[in-house]
């Protein structure tokens, strides 16, 4: 099973670049967009019509803001597009399908803001979100869950870890969120298949980051530990333009 994450900053915009061209050539089970920033009926005609794989999504109720989209090829049902929490209801942020007894989740994780603004609410939503998978883990289920995570974990996850220390995105306490998420039973896949790598998936396009590869590793595909060695490969797909993020891979063995 190949699966692609990508956080596109806009379904509309990235199709009017041209920027999904490539994927006319990929073989692959599951995309699965963040930041579409659009209602299912604002997408882009080819991929309502299935070109792309059968759409399910989840939007924002603002319009113009956040919201997931999962295109597959292969039979999936939808299992939920919410946290069993209304206070973190939509914004667009969680889609969750599944395959047998797999949970599959595409999520964009709130933005804590430069001024720390979010940070509470996005802390409240780390929280909920740990909690559900928890469920789902008591329950039985394998989970996948993919997507922007917004934090990158350690310091070989970004470029500039020490300016950045006091920026929500790697503030010590989102940073112990993941280390908590890790405890519960889940596995970064890129980091196990990649140890000492080096390597981004988002870069500032106000100071034109990408060009030095001043980035951060925010996007991720996370896997519980009973998947852990399913996984073929596991990779960020940097040469792939079109948003400021570029797209994360997973190969596993099911």
């Amino acid at each position: 099973m190949r699966l692609i994450s990508w956080n596109i900053n806009g379904i509309r915009a990235i199709h009017k670049k041209g920027a999904l061209e490539w994927l006319r050539n990929e073989e692959y089970d599951i995309l699965m967009f963040q930041e579409i920033k659009a209602e299912s009926d604002q997408f882009p005609e080819e991929l309502r019509s299935g070109v792309f794989g059968t759409v399910f999504s989840d939007s924002a109720e603002k319009k113009g803001y956040s919201g997931v989209a999962s295109l597959t090829q292969i039979p999936l049902e939808l299992y939920c597009a919410d946290l069993d929490d209304t206070a973190y209801e939509g914004e667009g942020r969680v889609l969750a399908l599944k395959k047998g007894d797999i949970l599959i989740y595409n999520i964009y994780f709130p933005n804590g803001q430069r001024d720390h603004a979010r940070l509470e609410y996005k802390m409240g939503f780390y929280n909920a979100f740990l909690k559900k998978v928890k469920a789902d883990i008591k329950n039985g289920f394998s989970v996948i869950v993919c997507g922007d995570f917004n934090t990158a974990h350690k310091e070989i996850d970004l470029a500039r870890p020490k300016p950045n220390s006091t920026r929500s995105g790697f503030l010590p306490i989102e940073r112990a969120w993941i280390d908590e998420f890790i405890s519960a039973g889940f596995v970064d896949t890129f980091r196990k298949m990649n140890a000492g790598k080096v390597k981004y998936s988002w870069w500032d396009y106000k100071t034109r980051a990408r060009e030095r590869d001043v980035g951060w590793r925010i996007d991720y595909f996370f896997v519980s530990e009973d998947l852990s060695e399913k996984i073929i490969s596991a990779d960020m797909l940097t040469s792939v333009m079109g948003s400021d993020h570029c797209p994360v891979e997973l190969i596993l063995e099911i």
